[in-house]
């Protein structure tokens, strides 16, 4: 087994599998071992009759999962070797085997949850949130589109709240994660070292046709309550949000019409999105369009051609050499600007990717 493998391990507790992802050093960032470790247990798990439900969780205060290993991806790139396409293969894979899993997964999401972790978290049949969670899809900030079934779940929000989201990669807390859908209820508690005694606390009822999820809605979730969304920053932007992201838009009207705002707010979003890249912005709007109509798997297959044009022309290279590794935070997109985004060079990407076969791995 290597390292990755072990930062991933699992334990049975009152017929629950805890799974916990136990990379705190990197904020439980996701290897590729840890990827194929992850669906290992999960291949477990399911042939396991003693086995009710599944729990995920993050070691550490800090993250449930910040996401993928970026500088191996960008480092496979660079070198030739596959991982930059096997990776986000079996991270799909993955991510689509939550969202079919034939027993209740439960998502416990604290501290940093954004790309690779929100693909985990958003197939959970219950997603829970802790007081300090920080969600985010970052991605259109580092060259890449918001990816792992995001076009999916996005789509499960009102559109200007989605193009919002998905385009500046703005963090959101617990109420606002509930407010649009990303989050099911607040955990009752906020540290995951208290998971082990909540689920010892679950008397599981003898008979077969028990309402497993419900019992572990009623054993972790806070209880609701009418305030349960108050403090959403999210919320109070919607007026705004509505005003200026229609999803049906071009990027560059977005930004325009941002720009010209009388609204503080409004002209600092325009500058948040000056900074990321042009071209996988509209990539993400036309994602975002398309993912409305399509089946997950069919999501996910649109998605993986977007990333991997990402990944060949180098834009996603450029954007982790900017803000992650030089941190310069000026990166040179292969689009320098919003004025040199031109339909054809969208229509070109689109082509290669939107309206082609659900890949077969898929399936």
């Amino acid at each position: 087994m290597s390292e990755d493998q072990g930062a991933v391990h699992c334990d049975l507790i009152n017929e629950v599998a805890l799974i916990t992802l136990d990379r705190p050093r990197a904020l439980n960032a996701l290897s590729h071992a840890m990827v194929l470790r992850l669906q290992a247990l999960l291949d477990e798990v399911d042939g396991n009759p003693s086995v009710r439900a599944v729990v995920m969780r993050g070691a550490g205060p800090k993250a449930f999962c910040a996401g993928g290993d970026v500088i191996a991806l960008v480092h496979s790139v660079r070198d030739a070797t596959a991982l930059h396409q096997t990776f986000f293969i079996d991270e799909y894979k993955l991510d689509l085997r939550i969202h079919t899993f034939r027993k209740p997964v439960v998502a416990f999401m604290h501290g940093i949850v954004m790309g690779g972790g929100m693909g985990l978290a958003q197939g959970a049949a219950l997603r829970l949130v802790t007081d300090h969670v920080r969600m985010a899809m970052p991605e259109t900030r580092i060259g890449l589109i918001p990816d792992v079934g995001a076009s999916f779940f996005f789509s499960k929000m009102p559109a200007p709240v989605a193009a919002y989201l998905a385009l500046t990669g703005a963090n959101i807390n617990a109420a606002d994660a509930i407010f649009c859908n990303l989050a099911d209820a607040r955990s009752r508690v906020n540290n995951p070292e208290e998971l082990p005694s909540l689920l010892s606390d679950i008397a599981w009822p003898a008979q077969n046709d028990v309402d497993t999820i419900e019992l572990l809605r009623k054993a972790l979730a806070a209880e609701t309550s009418a305030t349960h969304i108050e403090g959403s920053r999210l919320a109070e932007l919607c007026p705004l949000i509505y005003q200026h992201f229609d999803l049906a838009s071009p990027i560059q009207a977005i930004v325009a019409a941002l720009a010209e705002s009388p609204n503080e707010w409004a002209r600092a979003t325009a500058q948040t999105l000056r900074s990321h890249s042009p071209l996988m912005m509209a990539l993400t709007l036309a994602a975002l369009r398309r993912g409305r109509h399509l089946s997950l798997p069919a999501c996910f297959s649109m998605e993986y051609d977007l990333v991997q044009h990402a990944m060949s022309c180098g834009e996603f290279a450029e954007g982790v050499r900017a803000h992650l590794v030089d941190k310069d935070h000026t990166p040179s997109w292969t689009v320098p600007s919003m004025e040199a985004l031109t339909d054809s060079v969208v229509a070109s990407v689109l082509a290669a990717a939107v309206d082609q076969p659900i890949k077969p791995w898929l399936h």
